[in-house]
């Protein structure tokens, strides 16, 4: 399938220059066939993407409902809809519990207090330090 600008192209070459449609075939890098296709239509129509229905559409609703209810993985969601009659890959089960599972947040807590009301201290160790005829250890 072409866009407008090769559309366009096409027919300035056969209605302004006078090329063939083999020429310009060669000269756009395309089939003769498309060439001649497109100088027969009066204007550019893009092609509609044709929607097909997936195998995995008559379970979408029941995955999400696994999926909200326990932490199951792709596996196992897959081997729940086999039960259940989907015939399909487990490709396609995976990347749709990847779409549809919440994203997981990093732990992060922020603690905040108050001035005074909270000290937070790094405990470490120095080694032993000679005092007198003992040796003690040194913690900061």
């Amino acid at each position: 399938m072409i866009d407008y600008e090769a559309f366009v192209r096409i027919k300035h070459y056969h209605e302004h220059q006078g090329l063939s449609p083999a020429q310009i075939a060669e000269a756009l890098d395309l089939d003769d066939q498309t060439v001649r296709k497109w100088l027969a239509e009066k204007q550019y129509r893009p092609r509609t993407p044709v929607h097909r229905r997936s195998k995995l559409d008559p379970f979408k609703s029941y995955i999400v409902r696994l999926v909200e209810t326990h932490p199951y993985t792709a596996v196992q969601v897959f081997q729940k809809i086999r039960e259940e009659g989907f015939d399909g890959g487990y490709t396609i089960v995976k990347e749709y519990v990847q779409k549809i599972r919440p994203r997981r947040t990093p732990p992060f807590l922020k603690l905040s207090f108050a001035p005074g009301e909270c000290a937070q201290v790094d405990w470490g160790s120095y080694g032993s330090v000679p005092v007198g005829s003992t040796s003690r250890r040194l913690s900061f």
